[in-house]
């Protein structure tokens, strides 16, 4: 397999089935036509190019810097694979590789200037900058954890991009990266080498230990490596989607060094963090959205900022190549797959019960028809989140809810509706209670 399929293999265990699927599949890499810092791909359509371009460009450049330690500039053109190379350009290429500079790949726009930092990450932040600040001096190892795309690969790199600027020597891998590599040197019977590469550095950063998980060999080499720089005191910087003690099949020794240092997990954001993201997101990439399309986004879209983040590039590439102002109707309207398929993990029973909670009303008097003001309000809110964040129509809430049909349903909508254009704060009270709703949901998916 060359070079060009395994970043776009990578890529698919990275995105979303439904992405690969509707995009990434009909992108083809020709190998005749690229060298060692240039990856030439093809298209279908002008179409399928610009938003390939515009949305994946730079991840599939960065795979390609993890791939093989070389940065290549990828171009995305509307085309066909042309025959392949002839064997002295192979050679050609190859011996290319070889004379390039090779360095640790780092995204440098994860930085700690451009981390947003909340209530759910201040712990991890703020540790993650003191290792940075004082590499093998504080908290060794620091391990950090949390679920996909809060955040964690961010602070990593971050404290690698602030040793590098120090002038330090940082190796940054994924776990299954440094897996790989032990196979084959392992394979090649140069193992020496392999030690060499990942104990003569400052700094060590591991991304994903979790798949580890009862990999024996691996594990072994592991706990020597992390032995030989602990005792050197160079800083080790692990993250993992669950804390050393959950980690099935790893194994006692490691878990209790993985626990020397400082563990920090990061929290899915609250609205407010993900608001303040999305700004700063905008900000560097220069998209203008108003504050009721990233309000939308904010309490909508579920917390991982990966997503996020594609969404905010997806409505921007929208908007450019059909020529469309970005107002909130768009933007609901571009992203409404996405909002289905997280709406189908919400029900009216988990609206209604986080309602009632919120609320302090009685679960069994919002799905009654008593008239009290708290029950209406309650009721109605219940009604209009139901609608917002499930795919459910208007005679099937009013069902639910033992309303005689849709109009009823439509006249608490419309009551909502007016409150929140004559009160900000209530509008506000709504997004987090969606937000909420949603971040349960995610929980329990």
């Amino acid at each position: 397999m060359n070079i060009g399929n395994k970043v776009l293999k990578k890529l698919q265990q990275e995105i979303s089935n439904k992405a690969w699927t509707r995009y990434i599949k009909n992108l083809s890499y020709d190998e005749s036509a690229s060298r060692s810092n240039v990856a030439q791909f093809y298209a279908p359509n002008i179409l399928l190019a610009k938003w390939i371009k515009t949305k994946y460009q730079n991840k599939i450049a960065h795979l390609f810097e993890i791939e093989n330690n070389l940065r290549h500039n990828v171009i995305i053109s509307v085309g066909k694979v042309k025959k392949t190379a002839s064997s002295s350009q192979k050679v050609q290429t190859n011996s290319e590789q070889k004379n390039q500079t090779r360095s640790t790949i780092l995204n440098p726009s994860f930085t700690f200037d451009s981390f947003i930092v909340g209530g759910s990450n201040q712990f991890a932040y703020t540790t993650a900058k003191s290792v940075a600040e004082k590499p093998g001096a504080l908290y060794n190892p620091l391990f950090l954890y949390g679920g996909v795309g809060l955040g964690k690969t961010h602070l990593i790199q971050a404290i690698g991009n602030h040793q590098i600027a120090a002038g330090k020597k940082v190796i940054y891998t994924t776990f299954e990266q440094f897996m790989n590599k032990f196979t084959s040197h392992l394979r090649s019977q140069t193992m020496d080498r392999f030690r060499d590469h990942f104990r003569e550095c400052d700094v060590l950063l591991i991304d994903d230990i979790q798949f580890l998980s009862r990999k024996e060999q691996t594990q072994e080499e592991f706990f020597h490596t992390f032995n030989e720089l602990h005792q050197a005191k160079k800083q080790i910087v692990i993250t993992s989607d669950r804390q050393p003690s959950k980690i099935a099949g790893l194994v006692d020794r490691l878990r209790s060094r993985f626990e020397w240092g400082l563990m920090a997990d990061i929290q899915p954001p609250g609205l407010e963090t993900k608001i303040a993201i999305i700004q700063k997101k905008c900000e560097i990439d220069g998209i203008t959205l108003n504050q009721d399309i990233i309000n939308f986004i904010a309490s909508n879209m579920g917390n991982n900022i990966r997503e996020i983040e594609g969404v905010i590039i997806k409505l921007n590439a929208y908007s450019g190549l059909m020529n469309q102002k970005l107002t909130l109707e768009f933007a609901q309207n571009v992203i409404k797959d996405q909002l289905t398929e997280k709406q189908a993990n919400i029900t009216i029973d988990d609206i209604v019960k986080h309602i009632s909670k919120e609320l302090n009303v009685k679960l069994s008097d919002i799905k009654s028809k008593k008239r009290t003001k708290d029950v209406v309000n309650a009721r109605r809110i219940s009604i209009y989140l139901t609608r917002k964040l499930t795919p459910h129509s208007m005679p099937q809430i009013a069902v639910y809810f033992g309303m005689k049909d849709h109009t009823a349903v439509s006249h608490a909508m419309k009551k909502i509706n007016e409150t929140i254009n004559e009160n900000e704060n209530f509008k506000v009270l709504l997004e987090e209670f969606a937000n909420n709703i949603n971040e349960n949901s995610a929980k329990s998916d």
